[in-house]
């Protein structure tokens, strides 16, 4: 077995998947994008473990772990990104991170008003904050 196809389909796979991840905005497509990175390397380890011919297989055990932490990864991902999506409407990753910026913009070290709102109208705060940011 020639071991340039497989090496070049691997590198294909990979670059789609990194274009994927550097310019999708949907979080859902970029643990998508994360996860043909993720199979490109193991098409790799396969395909050396063949070539190699190595008697332990360790390239295909390899794969197995890195299938196990993908379907970890994804699982734990697609929970956040519904999580965020719930509660913020949106899961633009471009808007979420914006977001997070304006947030630590606005509690600054040397705030005097800092912790000096009662209880009744922290939640008011927090709605005037999510619709001026939305």
């Amino acid at each position: 077995m020639h071991l340039a196809y497989p090496a070049v389909l691997a590198a294909l796979l990979f670059c789609t998947g990194l274009y994927g991840v550097l310019a999708r905005r949907n979080a859902i497509l970029v643990l998508m994008s994360v996860e043909l990175m993720l199979n490109a390397v193991n098409l790799n380890l396969v395909a050396f473990d063949v070539w190699l011919r190595d008697t332990v297989h360790s390239g295909q055990a390899l794969t197995l772990f890195t299938i196990a932490i993908a379907a970890a990864e994804i699982g734990i991902g697609l929970a956040i990104v519904l999580a965020v999506h719930r509660n913020r409407g949106s899961s633009d990753v471009d808007r979420l991170r914006d977001t997070a910026e304006t947030d630590a913009a606005e509690t600054l070290p040397g705030d005097e008003t800092h912790g000096t709102e009662d209880q009744a109208t922290a939640p008011a705060g927090k709605a005037k904050k999510a619709e001026a940011t939305a």
